[in-house]
């Protein structure tokens, strides 16, 4: 059957690219690739440790020391073989940003550290590229949506900084991960500027939402 059959719409015209392959990024890159996207773009450039198998569930304990970017790619391939996944090993910093990331229709980012997260929001607005963000710290996690000239970027909205709790819980990951997705799906499918500019905050099995307005 159909993704038009099975869940009600297509997004076999659309190409996302992921920052990260993490936690967040792992549940975020199922998400898409379960819902039918054209291709979706990853990039990372870490490699797979034992304390990262309690959340991100793409990997096991028989790909410790291999590239998550590559591992990714694979499982998601095996899960989705009608999308294209195209894995790049990279560090995302303001020089390296891959040229392909200008053609996407939307770019999620699963990163802890602020350098990916200021120049990703930066090229975001210079493109014009939508941008959903997310983060975990502990039980606590905040998803959001950036959209070029309509809404606040990152840097103005605050959410630039990593985490800094030592914790990495599973739960928060999937929560905040799916969210993402949710929001990114909802918007390529709607473009319904009411979804950004959000910061939806979870606090131990509490959700709150921030409405934030471009000045």
């Amino acid at each position: 059957m159909s993704k038009k059959e099975t869940q009600g719409f297509s997004l076999e015209e659309f190409t996302c690219a992921l920052i990260g392959a993490g936690g967040l990024g792992c549940n975020i890159a199922v998400h898409l690739a379960g819902a039918g996207i054209k291709e979706l773009i990853l990039c990372d450039d870490d490699l797979i440790s034992p304390g990262n198998l309690n959340r991100q569930f793409l990997y096991t304990k028989d790909d410790i020391g291999e590239k998550k970017v590559f591992t990714a790619a694979k499982r998601l391939e095996a899960y989705a073989p009608d999308v294209k996944i195209t894995p790049i090993d990279i560090r995302i910093d303001t020089d390296n940003i891959p040229k392909c990331l200008r053609d996407c229709d939307m770019i999620f980012l699963a990163v802890d550290n602020n350098e990916a997260r200021i120049c990703i929001s930066d090229f975001c607005k210079k493109n014009r590229i939508p941008l959903v963000t997310g983060g975990i710290d502990g039980f606590y996690g905040t998803a959001y949506l950036y959209i070029p000239g309509i809404t606040p970027d990152l840097t103005q909205s605050g959410l630039t900084e990593g985490k800094k709790a030592k914790t990495n819980i599973s739960a928060a990951a999937g929560i905040i991960g799916s969210l993402q997705a949710s929001t990114g799906i909802r918007y390529l499918l709607t473009k319904d500027n009411s979804l950004g500019g959000k910061i939806t905050v979870y606090d131990c099995d509490t959700f709150s939402e921030l409405t934030l307005k471009l000045k």
